[in-house]
């Protein structure tokens, strides 16, 4: 995006208040509005997301069930938490096992098939044999999965790390961790990793242990409705669920890389809005339970039962020697650097295809026919490279891959065939560990350029796929290619003979280039390899790739994030708008409902508004003017939510006396049975007689809400609604009166954007 685009800025409207109560896909909302809002664009916000209520409601229900459970059940509830924890680290690592294992055994069959053929053709017009095997095989696998991700659940597209961090920032991302999801996102993740397609299996784990995390601690599935436990229901509240989603999704890093405190670091520095020491310890715990479990089963699957020598799904190998001199972390920060240039280009060309799929693959046959042609594409470029690259070695010059001998003499192997016959994380060893002499610069280098140009094609499609595994190996690619080169300027030296060396940092460059993480990728590479002696060269490495990448544009997770129109609310407020006032940025007038409403004006209401929360005000009071004109709607009495009306008014709650409430006859079950799809005011039919009935709300309304005074600045704004994970925020005067409410939206148009080495404040639009 320009410059100029960037500042075409338009008027606040009163909708930025508005949450629309339907699931809908953001992408094909755009593309429906295309007359509305550019599709593709940057700088437009989608009105049709909601946010979660990480906000404790303490009424009265909840502050009478706390006194009459007592501290017993305080002490029921933490060991509880504890024993789920320990189970969503045993099954996300069982998810993992079930995916590596799948891909282990059909990869076998499908290269051991693509190799007899090629063994078999002696002549080079024979050739179209395993060339159309190949591609079938790659065909028939990624059509499986783009089938389901297609028509079954969009929202397994890609790796999920996008729709993860949403959720943990605050917003309800529809269908993103339900079973059906993570059962597309499985056979998906198989099917494409098997097709050929530069996509990995280890970022999928962080979503689906983030499915796995939602709906172990809920007791129940909304998918499936008969599989309701009825256990765990007071953890049927989002704050409750987002923490448990924070350790599923660090115990998917901590077995997909064998990295336990690297996942307890990327769910804090990716995701989590909400962090304490006792949520650290839990998270740890069950990101050690997942490395352990997978580890101890997948070790026994290899035939080295108690070893424990398969951590993780991705296993780096083995570094034997993994030392540097001083003198080569200028090599070092080089390397990070040609890492933020080649991540930022790979952002900007990848962006530009997500462009241009969203405004001209539309129909979903038409996503899955893209899908196949990368998948027939892959398969036509690996055999052309096997063709034309004219690259053998002597048999025993690389352990780590079955040979292929292919046009090589008798005793020799290609080598480029050795690069493209197998999974991704072979490769990636291969390229860590092959002896010095195992391939050439020029074969290197050809293959670095063709794996990144098909990795910005990958990444995106309609499949199931991660992004770690493309960017490991096109970085080790090319980080064996400096390895190379410094030994051929410096042919006496003693610190530039390891190749592997340098493919390690290259590796490294290149993911943190792209994704734009520090802290957790160190620890996730400094875990992966077992030597920490090496994390200063990976930390200036990843320092260096990320600022160099940043001066040009964003990671292409928060690009993604941005043209889906999510409002994801950034870690720090923006700078320089002290002068702006929650006066300026609130939604005016509010919708209020007082302490005793008729239950015909709340079906109004809801029927009329999709807000989904409303102040609720002293009946007796009367509003006032304020400052600027702003007239007040009355003194606060509290704040009531659009699902709790919606559960007052399924289950006919009127007229009711305190002794109700009091004796326990209604409490809190009714609110997190019904929880997490409350269902919509248009399901609810009340009789005549019902709507003239009225509806206490002081009982069920949270009495004591966040509010803000009408003068405070943007930023205090700002830091208020993101550390507390709000979902609304009430602006009061000096009276305590109600004049306006701050929501997401209203906090999200504000976005910092960093180009070329500027900085600005922009106003996004609204769709």
């Amino acid at each position: 995006m320009n410059t100029d685009d960037r500042e075409q800025l338009i008027p606040r409207r009163r909708s930025t208040r508005t949450e629309g109560i339907n699931d809908v896909d953001p992408v094909s909302y755009l593309k429906q509005n295309e007359g509305a809002v550019p599709i593709g664009s940057l700088n437009v916000l989608s009105s049709q997301f909601e946010s979660l209520d990480y906000d404790i409601c303490e009424n009265k229900l909840l502050m009478n069930e706390a006194v009459v459970r007592g501290y017993a059940f305080v002490t029921h509830k933490s060991l509880a938490r504890w024993l789920i924890f320990l189970m969503i680290g045993v099954c996300t690592a069982f998810v993992g096992i079930f995916i590596n294992i799948s891909i282990e055994q059909l990869s076998d069959i499908k290269y051991s098939t693509i190799k007899s053929f090629l063994d078999s053709c002696s002549a080079k017009e024979c050739m179209y044999k395993p060339y159309f095997v190949w591609v079938g095989i790659n065909a028939a696998s990624v059509l499986v999965g783009s089938l389901l991700v297609t028509f079954c659940e969009p929202i397994a597209l890609g790796s999920g790390i996008p729709q993860v961090k949403c959720y943990l920032n605050g917003i309800k991302m529809p269908r993103i961790v339900r079973i059906k999801t993570l059962f597309v996102k499985t056979i998906g993740v198989i099917s494409t990793v098997v097709g050929g397609l530069c996509a990995g299996k280890e970022g999928p784990m962080i979503h689906s242990g983030a499915v796995v995390a939602a709906g172990i601690s809920q007791g129940k599935s909304t998918t499936f409705s008969f599989l309701d436990l009825s256990i765990l229901t007071y953890f049927r509240e989002d704050h409750e669920k987002r923490d448990f989603v924070s350790g599923g999704a660090a115990a998917g890093v901590a077995s997909a890389f064998g990295a336990p405190v690297g996942g307890v670091l990327f769910s804090l520095e990716e995701g989590a809005s909400f962090w304490n020491q006792s949520l650290t310890w839990r998270i740890f715990f069950a990101s050690i339970i997942s490395t352990f479990t997978l580890n101890i089963v997948l070790s026994a699957y290899h035939g080295h039962p108690g070893d424990l020598t398969f951590a993780g799904l991705l296993n780096f190998g083995e570094f034997t020697k993994l030392s540097y001199e001083i003198f080569e972390l200028p090599f070092f920060l080089m390397m990070g650097a040609f890492g933020g240039l080649t991540g930022a280009l790979f952002n900007h060309i990848n962006y530009k295809i997500t462009v241009f799929r969203m405004r001209y693959i539309r129909p979903r046959w038409l996503k899955v026919m893209e899908a196949l042609s990368v998948a027939a594409l892959s398969a036509t470029v690996a055999l052309l490279m096997m063709f034309w690259i004219s690259d053998c070695k002597s048999l025993g010059t690389d352990p780590t891959t079955t040979p292929v001998q292919l046009y090589c003499g008798d005793g020799e192997y290609n080598t480029i065939a050795s690069l493209w016959l197998q999974v991704p994380e072979a490769t990636v060893r291969s390229l860590f560990h092959d002896p010095n002499g195992a391939h050439n610069m020029s074969s290197l280098a050809y293959f670095a350029v063709v794996y990144y140009i098909l990795s910005i094609w990958t990444y995106g499609l309609s499949v199931s796929g991660g992004l770690f595994i493309p960017c490991l190996v096109t970085g080790a690619a090319w980080g064996r290619l400096v390895g190379l080169s410094l030994e051929t300027f410096f042919p006496d030296c003693s610190w530039c003979m390891d190749p592997g060396k340098y493919a390690l940092v290259g590796a490294a460059a290149q993911l943190g280039g792209v994704v734009r993480m520090t802290i957790s990728l160190t620890v996730i590479m400094i875990e992966a390899t077992g030597n920490i002696s090496f994390g200063l060269p990976l930390m200036i490495t990843l320092i260096m790739a990320k600022w160099v990448g940043d001066y040009f544009n964003e990671g292409i997770y928060d690009i993604h994030i941005q043209l889906s129109g999510v409002p994801l609310l950034a870690w720090e407020p923006p700078p320089l708008n002290y002068q702006v006032q929650a006066s300026a940025i609130m939604s005016h007038p509010p919708c209020v409902l007082r302490t005793v409403e008729s239950v015909r004006h709340i079906v109004s209401v809801l029927q009329r508004d999709t807000f989904n929360g409303f102040p609720v005000i002293d009946p007796h009071s009367k509003s006032s003017n304020t400052m600027d004109g702003i007239r007040s709607s009355g003194r606060l009495r509290g704040l009531i939510l659009r699902s709790q009306l919606i559960v007052l008014l399924q289950n006919k709650l009127f007229n009711i006396a305190s002794s109700d409430w009091e004796n326990g006859r209604i409490s809190m079950k009714i609110f997190r049975k019904a929880y997490p799809r409350y269902g919509t005011i248009d399901e609810i039919t009340l009789t005549e007689e019902e709507l003239s009935y009225t509806l206490d709300l002081r009982p069920f309304m949270n009495p004591s809400p966040y509010t803000i005074p009408v003068t405070a600045s943007l930023p205090r704004v700002f830091r208020l609604f993101r550390a507390l994970g709000l979902r609304h925020l009430i602006v009061v005067n000096d009276f305590n009166e109600v004049v306006g409410m701050v929501t997401r939206k209203d906090l999200a148009r504000y976005r910092v954007w960093r180009h070329f080495g500027r900085t600005g404040v922009e106003e996004l639009k609204i769709s």
